[in-house]
């Protein structure tokens, strides 16, 4: 899948810049974690202002700092079942505060705000929790529920463009499609593996 190989692509180009730039770091993964939930805080805080382009490359960096967690704890040995944990919740908080801050956004500083505009940020945050939730349903009984036509990667950088360029219609457009897409992929796929359980 194109969404795959772009995820493994910027993962890769994310963590032999974190171990060049911060393997000698004295910080837990936990800490890059962290770090980029209170940047999100503040990408909000942006948008609230009315920054959006501002926003959007805080945004950019913020989601740099959720790639290196992994990158640092493997080359520190410091893996842990929690530490993947508290990175897969933080993602998800991160992700629904960006989509809280486009609604604030939208209706302060826009005339573009209206139920329908509301639908279609309920429309493409659910999509991505929903792209999010299967995978992580999907693994704890056995499945492969990763793939979709787009990933959390892509979901970053339609975001980040559409903050950006101020076209931030057609990125929510894109969003509410291509996530709902994409869950629809993973359970199709899950459903195609559980097959094999009955043959």
């Amino acid at each position: 899948m194109v969404s795959r190989k772009l995820e493994e692509k910027i993962r890769s180009l994310s963590e032999r810049a974190a171990l060049s730039l911060l393997g000698k770091v004295q910080v837990t993964p936990d800490f890059f974690t962290l770090m980029s939930l209170l940047l999100t805080c503040i990408v909000v805080w942006l948008l609230a202002q009315g920054l959006l382009g501002w926003a959007g490359l805080l945004f950019l960096f913020a989601s740099a700092f959720d790639m290196v967690d992994g990158a640092v704890a493997r080359s520190k040995g410091l893996v842990r079942p929690f530490g993947a944990f508290l990175d897969s919740t933080i993602d998800r908080y991160s992700e629904m505060l960006v989509f809280f801050g486009l609604l604030l956004y939208t209706y302060l500083h826009t005339s573009a705000f209206s139920p329908l505009y509301a639908l279609l940020i309920f429309i493409a945050s659910h999509g991505s929790l929903l792209t999010s939730y299967i995978r992580a349903r999907a693994e704890t009984l056995g499945f492969d529920g990763r793939g979709g036509i787009i990933e959390r990667p892509g979901r970053v950088i339609i975001l980040a463009f559409g903050m950006l360029s101020g076209w931030l219609t057609v990125a929510l457009v894109s969003l509410a499609i291509l996530t709902q897409v994409a869950a629809l992929q993973r359970f199709a796929f899950v459903w195609r593996q559980s097959r094999t359980d009955y043959l």
